[in-house]
């Protein structure tokens, strides 16, 4: 998290001009493992639909985003371009290769492999910022506090990777808990304190900057991954290429909600903030939920690809709305942060996503794909026409 300073002499800051901090290409290069990430994540979900494989899937993918989201806010503040923060870039995206390719054995024989590369990354970036700051730094205060957090949370890691798996979720749940939830309240420790949100004064432009990235990651994630289902495919026949326009549109509309309604307004929100710290963690939170979403969705398209024709078990027809939902609902708290209101449409979209799941029996895979990807294109075009009319009424 972050502080503002006004003096240029710690080499390790960005230096903020007024202008808008650029995503460097170390940033972009980091955001590569975490397509993997992605990719592994949605691929687990894929073979393990059910309350176990849901809860495990659920546990990592907090785990893959306070990796990212916690990385995204040291180069919000620090300057990628130096050789020591461009190192420690390298060095966490390593580990995240690692964390990575462990996943879809982290509740099995590659856990402690999971955690060692998970809690480096967390305590081992934080701990290298603590020491390169003076004691008496403006940031310097918050980072320990912090680092501290992150220490507790890797004894919940570290204990539930040697322990019998029976405790395994309930530990890391823990974990979890203590690296999502203790900074909405300022990392407080005693004898330390806690944070204030007024005193993580960030630089609006890039955060919005990097939290789009993420979306297009997992948006790509997506797209790849109905191609490689297509790709396995036996026979490319009517349904099978049916199957692969809803797939594609689904995406499509799942992009415009977010780039086509408010992304541009979303930087503007966090620099007119009076408390942009406070907005830009809210960024955050939402952003797990989004892109927890979209996961789900890429999960619901490789599973149409490969039955378009069959009945839906009930897992599937759970997936292929499930996904939409989680994503609207994101969607909606984001919109919320943005412009101050719950857009009324993901509502109703939501409600119309839920209602399909009555019809369940009467379905096929394909029909129960399309109504997904109508009901989000309809939401779609109608959030662009309110947008349109909004900016139109304050032109004028």
């Amino acid at each position: 998290m972050n502080h503002p300073v006004s003096d240029k002499s710690h080499a390790l800051l960005r230096h903020r001009d007024g202008q808008h901090a650029r995503v460097t290409a170390v940033e972009l290069f980091f955001d590569l493992v975490y397509a993997f990430a992605v990719t592994q994540l949605s691929h687990k979900l894929l073979g393990h639909l059910d309350a176990q494989g849901i809860a495990e899937t659920l546990v990592l993918w907090f785990a893959v985003w306070l990796g990212w989201q916690y990385t995204c806010w040291v180069t919000n503040w620090f300057d990628p371009e130096t050789p020591a923060i461009r190192a420690l870039v390298f060095a966490v995206t390593l580990l995240g290769l690692v964390m990575a390719a462990a996943l879809p054995g982290a509740f099995g024989e590659r856990a402690l492999l999971f955690v060692v590369a998970y809690v480096a990354i967390q305590v081992g970036r934080t701990a290298f910022i603590v020491s390169r700051l003076p004691a008496d730094h403006p940031l310097a205060p918050n980072y320990r506090r912090m680092l501290g957090w992150l220490v507790i949370a890797a004894a919940f890691w570290l204990a539930g990777a040697f322990i019998v798996p029976q405790w395994r979720m309930q530990l890391w749940l823990v974990a979890i808990a203590c690296e999502y939830v203790s900074p909405m309240f300022g990392f407080p420790l005693p004898g330390l304190g806690r944070s204030s949100t007024r005193d993580w004064t960030i630089e609006g432009g890039h955060l919005a900057e990097r939290c789009q990235a993420f979306v297009i990651v997992a948006l790509g994630e997506a797209l790849v991954s109905t191609g490689a289902s297509l790709s396995d495919a036996q026979d490319w026949d009517g349904a099978v290429l049916l199957a692969l326009l809803a797939a594609f549109f689904t995406t499509v509309a799942m992009w415009w909600l977010y780039f086509g309604t408010s992304s541009e307004d979303a930087t503007h929100t966090i620099e007119r903030s009076d408390d942009p710290g406070r907005i830009g963690a809210y960024f955050h939170y939402v952003h797990a939920i989004l892109i927890a979403g979209i996961i789900v969705c890429a999960v619901g398209n490789d599973l149409v690809l490969a039955h378009p024709g069959e009945a839906p078990p009930w897992a599937h027809a759970v997936t292929l709305v499930a996904g939409p939902v989680i994503y609207l609902i994101g969607s909606a708290i984001y919109k919320k942060v943005v412009y101050g209101r719950i857009p009324r449409s993901h509502l109703l979209g939501a409600i119309l996503l839920l209602a399909l799941l009555a019809a369940v029996p009467a379905l096929d895979m394909l029909a129960m794909a399309w109504m997904t990807c109508t009901i989000l294109l309809g939401l779609g075009l109608w959030e662009g026409r309110q947008l349109l009319r909004r900016r139109t009424v304050t032109s004028h």
